[in-house]
């Protein structure tokens, strides 16, 4: 992966990596992500949103 490690949902510690703190997420150019990888971040971070393992903001 570009950002160098592989990103999933249940994996808060990493997923926090990749939103400020406020909540929201960071843009590529802070993540060092590509397009692709990005999205899937993007995804990944949602999805730990919406079942409650980290807030939408803090």
């Amino acid at each position: 992966m570009c950002a160098g490690k592989d990103v999933n949902y249940k994996d808060v510690d990493i997923v926090k990596k990749y939103i400020n703190e406020s909540g929201k997420m960071l843009p590529r150019r802070v993540t060092g992500a590509c397009a692709k990888h990005q999205r899937f971040i993007s995804i990944q971070v949602k999805r730990a949103r919406f079942i409650g393992l980290i807030p939408y903001k803090k």
